[in-house]
């Protein structure tokens, strides 16, 4: 049988041998149905399963994802019938070893994106001798609207139980394209980062994976848990529906374009005070059902009943840079001049006190001086941003889990010209902007193939995809034979209050504790918000 030709357990597929970047040759799978279509009496429910299907599926073109709205370009693209993954290996060669699987997570805010090889090539990645898999998941209303009502079945996370089973998929099939399913790691970036950290505090995925990579977002920051959009959306619409069992006649019924104009109307202005609706939830308990989430994750973790895994995370220098594209798509100002807007909700103040106002000149006060905010000086807005909006909560999250298992925590500091995110949206300031490492580790539809091999883009490609694949194989990012892109580096993990890291720019370089005052100030804010403490 060709190498093309591979058994699942739901039938046979062909793949397509590519040759990508520099000649590199592998061979792609693209759009393998990992359960059924969600469509029609499947809407907003937990996925089952694909059925089986006789003769050779081609399996040569990318699915174009699950329905939403680029968050680039705000086009609409997708649809309802959209959970699939791709399976990229090297050409079969004759070793008869099982290799080490990377699991990729998409971002997107949980209402875009998809797991398309324009953009997540594996051209870089492949060339470690690991097998890459990309999926796909629910996404906006369609993967997180909740009803409580228990007879209807829909307790919310769709979309992670989405994943949850295409990871059961890598357990079922992986072996058969030469990977080792007792050597999974699962790694995202953004709401693909969080999705990773989900994972590890859901007993859904416990032995689905044994390593976890979270980029640029976890369970911590401020836009990780979301509240129920249903009585939003009711409301918004002015539905004259009073139970759930009609709003969820209506919503299953709508045409998912008309459902899509409705999810529009939903406010997401990714203002940190606001607990946004369209993401994850903490699903109420189910008697007979299994959920993916009921306690909120700060308590999991604390509690250390999780799966304890070797943890990598880490955040790029300049996240806050993500509200440059914020203002791009709802075509206003994204300044705060209110800064009891800067509180995180996840700090459980109330707004409109005079402990939260304090609290709110002391911000300003931190990043701002004696200064308004302006246009002008809108750096000092981008870093706010980039502390409480990703950088404190993943600090955070790196410290507590730290006391269980492994966990090694990076800064992504390279400003290049696969910066391609930052290029996007027209930033001339200096740092690398919100999921700017992401032209690193996958070829992009713009990467150039005239790239210098002695450039620093290239170099970077090659210390990204050597760390990552080394902590895939090994559970430790540091390479075990001398690498002439990493050298002799010497990558410790967090332990208790020190924090390690791992700064990625130009030259690798390892820190202590570099953000300890801007950390220490939030640390403090939080103290105070959540005690009696004084201001």
């Amino acid at each position: 049988m060709s190498d093309l030709i591979v058994n699942v357990q739901q039938g046979k597929i062909r793949g397509k041998l590519v040759e990508g970047f520099k000649g590199i040759k592998f061979r792609a799978f693209l759009g393998i149905p990992y359960a059924k279509p969600p469509l029609g009496n499947l809407r907003f429910k937990a996925p089952l399963p694909a059925e089986k299907w006789s003769g050779i599926k081609d399996c040569i073109e990318d699915n174009p994802g699950c329905y939403s709205k680029d968050l680039i370009y705000q086009t609409l693209a997708g649809s309802e019938d959209c959970l699939t993954l791709n399976v990229f290996t090297q050409e079969q060669s004759k070793t008869t070893s099982l290799k080490p699987v990377m699991v990729w997570i998409h971002g997107g805010a949980y209402t875009a994106g998809s797991s398309k090889s324009d953009v997540y090539g594996p051209d870089f990645l492949i060339t470690e001798n690991v097998i890459l898999v990309t999926i796909n998941y629910r996404l906006g209303l369609l993967g997180f609207l909740t009803f409580d009502d228990p007879t209807l079945e829909v307790p919310g996370n769709a979309g992670l139980k989405d994943q949850v089973l295409a990871l059961q998929w890598v357990q079922d099939n992986i072996k058969n394209f030469g990977g080792d399913p007792n050597n999974v790691t699962i790694f995202g970036e953004s709401a693909g980062g969080t999705s990773i950290h989900y994972l590890m505090l859901s007993p859904m995925a416990k032995g689905l994976f044994h390593k976890a990579i979270a980029q640029s977002g976890c369970c911590l920051v401020p836009w990780a848990v979301s509240r129920n959009p249903l009585y939003i959306l009711a409301e918004i619409l002015g539905l004259p529906f009073k139970t759930d069992q009609e709003l969820f006649k209506y919503f299953q019924e709508l045409p998912v374009e008309k459902l899509f104009e409705a999810q529009e109307q939903i406010p997401d202005d990714y203002k940190s005070h606001v607990m946004r609706a369209l993401g994850p939830i903490i699903e109420k308990p189910y008697k007979n059902q299994v959920n993916f989430i009921t306690e909120h994750p700060l308590d999991i973790i604390k509690k250390g009943t999780f799966n304890k895994v070797p943890f990598m995370l880490g955040f790029t220098s300049m996240e806050g840079f993500f509200y440059q594209m914020v203002e791009m798509r709802h075509g206003k100002s994204t300044l705060v001049n209110n800064f009891e807007e800067a509180i995180p909700n996840t700090f459980n103040i109330q707004l409109g006190t005079d402990k939260s106002r304090g609290i709110a000149k002391k911000i300003k006060e931190f990043y701002y001086k004696n200064e308004e905010p302006t246009e002008e000086n809108k750096e000092k807005f981008f870093l706010m941003q980039t502390d409480l909006f990703f950088v404190h909560g993943i600090y955070q999250s790196a410290r507590y889990h730290s006391k269980y298992h492994p966990v090694y925590l990076y800064k992504f500091s390279v400003d290049g010209l696969l910066n391609l995110y930052k290029t996007f949206m027209g930033i001339t300031l200096p740092g690398a902007a919100h999921a700017d490492e992401i032209g690193y580790l996958f070829k992009l539809f713009l990467t150039p193939e005239d790239l210098e091999l002695d450039s620093m883009e290239y170099k970077t490609i090659k210390r990204m995809t050597k760390l990552w694949a080394t902590f895939a194989k090994t559970g430790n990012p540091n390479p075990t034979e001398k690498d002439e892109y990493i050298n002799d580096i010497n990558w410790k993990p967090v332990e208790n209050n020190q924090i390690n890291y791992l700064d990625i720019g130009p030259e690798l370089k390892t820190y202590v504790n570099p953000e300890k005052e801007r950390m220490e100030f939030w640390n403090n804010i939080q103290e105070i918000c959540e005690t009696n403490s004084k201001l």
